[in-house]
């Protein structure tokens, strides 16, 4: 008796709970913010399982009423409406995930876990609902009496290949098997990006001897030495796997040994037989894809994924794949003999590891170049490079940045900037947070909080976010970028514009909202202006004086432009061709993922001083973050911006009727059309591989 009091008070304590926390919850109200970004100062734990059960109820009440309507199937009340249905699960999901990514906890992870399967079932709901299904095929089947302009025919194609692509075509049978398979596949991914998160953060390495940090340069020891401070051992050092400590550390330490270390502790992420392990999960996912893929009629995940691209199938992907790697593994052969011959000159008595690449690589760049990247980032202060990228858009769209003290932020560490057209009106919110934290996973991106769309001819405008990993400021200097990190800033910044410049009705097409491997053409095309001189004179300033960088240094990094591209073509290539290798399977995986990479990459004539840019365990592309058998998108987007650039090198890189064609056929167009149509609408037409071999110096 006693009990079932118990039970029944503690179910009226919850559900009171849940009423105050509903009541309260942000999601379910309009949001009382400039721009009607999140409320993120007001958004607690205790809404997300909320808001996302009731916007799964609510979604599903919406395609209800699509598929009770007697009336006849049109594209307004049936792709038009199911376009629109959604609204409270959008603005949930786009919080929930971006905080997954950038400024997560155990908590978040827990909810994930609890969510991920229903998410999962939602989906599946929706896409393996025959009566709407039904509708859509009914519109699509018509669409050539609809007179629909070139969005909206886009937006119909796009709506039916989705159900189909997504089992709307299955019998019964195979449906059910196939929501199994999702869920489990929706599991595994998120556990596989959490490992590795766990594992970034989880090896130090600490330094207590001076003479342990001979090579490394100030900002490094700095670095260290400021993190050791953070973690409340003030006098030591501390080295880890996140790139600002770990790429500098592989570069210039003298102590082989501990490279070695860093090394290995790097290269085995996910593969340390622990709680973190992700060979399992590889082996697992590998094998469902491929069965999802024959059900749904290809012959492997490959050709399923791939038939939504620009290279609309696998055996394209390798030929191209194959092409360049016959470029760039000779090369890179060339360029470890390079290496090699410093180790024998200094007395070395042992061949080039994979851990000494990066250190003799920066020796062999000052030799040829008197070149040392250290002595470029004075010039690259984070803030600098941030106002010389707004003065680039600004000459190439018009566009121009307020810094905005006023707007909710998600951590501490963000910066909000309202984003203004040329005319001065309104044109989005642009995020921006760069440095590494426990809370945040590695490498960089760009997302949405809301994707620009129109409702009722009013236009929504967009809320993105770049967020990245690059070094911080040390006790006696402000945050100084490398080169790469420079680089990558311009390429996010790509993909912001890409959202925040995006003009479509359709959310579900706008913005980024496009082929995997033409996604990346807005980002890569800005890495081409990072290093012109006329955009250096914008940006790159030393720190201290404010003097610009020298003439002398300029023409060194162009002269080096060229250098280690063998090596760094060849480990992307590795990485590209290995996730095709596992994704054109059409059996069950049997060997253990790290032995079957190393089988399959020394068959291909790899080099054993090189690895692959990621290793399978924790390549976190292709089995957590949406590129399986896309990770050759870069390079393939590689292609488009190194011929696109040329149309900038022609007319001039400043050039507003050149930028403006590329932001009126790219930029705004999102996915409402083809994207081989947009670029030849651009160029005029369909781009060459000569200006990318070239540009990597694969060519002369």
């Amino acid at each position: 008796m006693l009990k079932n009091l118990v039970i029944t008070l503690t179910v009226i304590f919850m559900s009171l709970n849940i009423l105050a926390a509903n009541k309260d919850n942000p999601f379910f109200k309009d949001y009382d913010t400039p721009f009607g970004v999140p409320p993120f100062d007001k958004i607690k734990l205790s809404h997300y399982m909320p808001a996302f059960e009731e916007g799964m109820k609510q979604q599903i009440n919406e395609i209800n009423a699509i598929t009770s309507n007697s009336a006849e199937p049109s594209f307004d009340n049936v792709i038009v409406a199911l376009e629109q249905t959604g609204a409270l699960m959008d603005k949930v999901s786009s919080v929930f995930y971006n905080m997954m990514s950038a400024n997560t906890s155990k908590e978040l992870q827990d909810i994930a876990k609890m969510i991920t399967p229903k998410m999962s079932k939602h989906r599946d709901d929706i896409m393996l609902n025959e009566k709407l299904f039904e509708k859509v095929k009914s519109v699509y089947d018509n669409k050539d009496g609809l007179d629909l302009n070139v969005e909206e025919l886009r937006l119909l194609e796009e709506t039916y290949k989705n159900f189909i692509r997504n089992g709307a075509a299955l019998n019964a049978e195979e449906k059910l098997h196939l929501r199994a398979v999702n869920e489990e596949m929706s599991l595994l991914t998120l556990n596989f990006g959490q490992n590795v998160l766990a594992e970034n953060n989880e090896f130090q390495l600490w330094i207590d001897k001076e003479d342990d940090l001979a090579g490394l340069p100030k900002s490094s020891i700095d670095g260290a030495a400021q993190a050791a401070t953070e973690a409340g051992k003030k006098g030591r050092w501390l080295f880890t796997l996140h790139n600002p400590s770990w790429v500098p550390f592989m570069s210039y330490s003298e102590k082989r040994e501990l490279r070695e270390k860093m090394f290995w502790a790097y290269a085995n992420r996910g593969n340390n037989r622990d709680k973190n392990d992700n060979s399992q999960i590889i082996l697992r996912l590998i094998n469902l894809r491929q069965e999802k893929a024959r059900m749904l009629g290809f012959v492997h995940h490959a050709d399923y994924v791939l038939a939504d691209n620009m290279a609309k199938e696998a055996e394209n992907v390798n030929r191209f794949l194959n092409e360049l790697w016959n470029y760039a593994n000779p090369m890179a052969e060339v360029e470890a003999r390079h290496l090699q011959e410093i180790i024998d000159r200094e007395g070395g008595d042992f061949m080039l590891a994979p851990w000494d690449w990066r250190f003799y690589a920066e020796k062999l760049r000052k030799e040829k170049y008197d070149l040392n990247e250290e002595e470029l980032r004075p010039y690259f202060q984070l803030e600098k490079v941030r106002d010389g990228i707004f003065e680039l858009t600004k000459r190439l769209f018009g566009l121009t940045y307020k810094l905005r003290n006023d707007i909710p932020k998600y951590h501490q560490d963000a910066i909000v900037y309202e984003v203004k057209k040329e005319d001065g009106s309104h044109l989005g919110i642009l995020y921006m947070d760069f440095h590494p934290r426990a809370s945040k996973r590695g490498g960089a991106w760009m997302s949405s909080y809301r994707q620009q769309h129109k409702k009722a001819d009013k236009n929504i405008t967009p809320v993105t976010t770049i967020v990245c990993n690059f070094s911080g400021a040390t006790a006696d200097k402000p945050a100084l970028l490398t080169m790469d990190e420079v680089e990558t800033f311009f390429h996010e910044f790509g993909h912001a514009l890409h959202g925040l410049l995006s003009d479509c009705r359709f959310k579900s097409l706008s913005g980024t909202s496009v082929p995997r491997d033409f996604v990346e053409l807005p980002s890569q095309i800005m890495e081409n202006w990072a290093f012109e001189p006329e955009v250096l004179a914008f940006y790159a300033k030393h720190y201290k004086t404010g003097e610009l960088l020298p003439k002398s240094l300029i023409e060194k990094m162009e002269k080096s432009s060229k250098f280690n591209q063998g090596f760094a073509t060849t480990e992307y290539l590795a990485a590209a061709l290995l996730d095709m290798k596992y994704h054109t399977l059409e059996a069950p995986i049997g060997l253990n993922p790290i032995d079957f990479e190393e089988e399959y990459l020394t068959s291909i004539g790899l080099i054993p001083e090189i690895i692959a840019r990621y290793r399978s365990t924790y390549f976190n592309h292709i089995f957590s973050g949406g590129y399986s058998a896309g990770y050759y998108s870069y390079i393939w987007s590689g292609v488009l911006d190194s011929d696109a650039y040329e149309a900038f090198k022609e007319n001039g890189i400043f050039d507003k009727a050149t930028a403006q064609s590329f932001m009126d056929n790219i930029l705004k167009k999102g996915g409402t059309e083809d994207p081989m149509e947009l670029y030849r609408k651009f160029r005029g037409r369909e781009p060459m591989l000569e200006p990318l071999l070239k540009k990597r110096g694969l060519i002369q």
